[in-house]
């Protein structure tokens, strides 16, 4: 269903703790299995290396010599064990919140991180690095890490920028991020930007909004020029309806489709292989309209955070071949007015 979907990566943890059991002895065949399965179907793991182990610095998240040693050799096993097979490894999850235990501390994750990315780069020259996912865009804690040399030593910086409102009102934040990056990247080094963890509980927001949201999140992220966009969750982790962690799935527990299942099958149905050309400015600051391109024949996928309403196409364009958010053909009074709303519409635009 994960292929089926479109879905290209997928992001999950390699727990520590279950792979060394005993002290210098590593256990890698589950992942192996995962890693097998996710080949068959051209999917590409975003591998997140983290927590404690008992052995280690009494399960607390590593701050000792010690423990530092052993998460980077872990690290370095990881990396040794599945190198040349397109891996993007993560160092921790959210270490500037309670993920990191007994509480955060940006100076021992900072030291475990550099640490651990020297070790995957002995093991694999060619790994991709990803730090350090934290929590929201944290640009306190970010900086702090790039203060002491992260950025030199990884090549992406994943946040996880989840919020109350709509996908758009992230991108004053990552304009701050990228400042930021660049600012402390090592010269001549460009350092990418991903959305490693993102979604909405419909606890909160309605089944056909979380639809909404998905689709428009992954847009706005390429939008600002993100490479990757990792959506929380692929599938419901129970069925309580009072509790918020149960709902984040694109299907249910039970695996039946949601609405945002169908309308990110919609999504990569519609755009797969288009090249992102940019936005048309037309409209207000409110309205979204994206140009994508392949082999000559462009699409559009448009949608708005005001009221409903028409906009005129630029001169130049015409609508064909409407459908909405979740694939449903969409019949048009005008070749060159476009009708936006709050739910994504595509359209080829010859």
């Amino acid at each position: 269903m994960i292929h089926s979907a479109g879905f290209q990566f997928i992001r999950m943890d390699v727990t520590w703790s279950t792979v060394e059991r005993r002290c210098g002895e590593y256990d890698f065949s589950g992942y192996d299995m995962l890693l097998e399965a996710l080949e068959a179907r051209d999917i590409r793991p975003l591998f997140i290396l983290d927590y404690g182990n008992p052995l280690y610095d009494d399960g607390l998240a590593p701050h000792t010599d010690r423990g530092r040693a052993a998460f980077a050799e872990f690290a370095y096993q990881a990396a040794a064990c599945f190198r040349g097979r397109g891996i993007l490894w993560e160092i921790w999850n959210e270490p500037n919140i309670h993920f990191w235990k007994p509480q955060p501390n940006v100076d021992d994750y900072a030291k475990l991180a550099v640490e651990t990315a020297e070790s995957i780069r002995q093991a694999d020259p060619d790994a991709v690095i990803v730090a350090p996912a934290t929590s929201g865009i944290d640009l306190a804690f970010l900086e702090e890490c790039f203060q002491r040399g992260l950025l030199e030593h990884i090549d992406v910086v994943s946040v996880h920028p989840y919020r109350e409102g709509p996908p758009e009102t992230v991108s004053s934040e990552y304009s701050m991020l990228r400042q930021l990056v660049d600012a402390y990247a090592p010269p001549g080094k460009t350092v990418s930007l991903i959305s490693g963890e993102w979604g909405y509980t419909t606890t909160k927001v309605s089944l056909e909004q979380q639809a909404m949201y998905l689709v428009r999140q992954f847009l706005t992220n390429m939008l600002i020029g993100f490479k990757l966009s990792i959506w929380y969750d692929w599938r419901d982790d129970g069925t309580d309806p009072r509790e918020p962690e149960h709902h984040f799935g694109t299907v249910g527990f039970g695996l039946d489709p949601k609405p945002a299942y169908l309308a990110v099958k919609t999504l990569v149905d519609q755009l797969y292989g288009h090249r992102f050309v940019g936005r048309l400015h037309i409209g207000g600051e409110e309205d979204y309209v994206l140009l994508f391109e392949r082999r000559g024949s462009r699409k559009i996928a448009a949608w708005t955070t005001a009221e409903d309403h028409y906009v005129d196409l630029p001169e130049g364009y015409a609508l064909s071949d409407s459908v909405d958010m979740v694939g449903n053909s969409i019949r048009r009074n005008s070749r060159r007015k476009i009708r936006l709303s709050s739910s994504p519409t595509y359209a080829s635009a010859p």
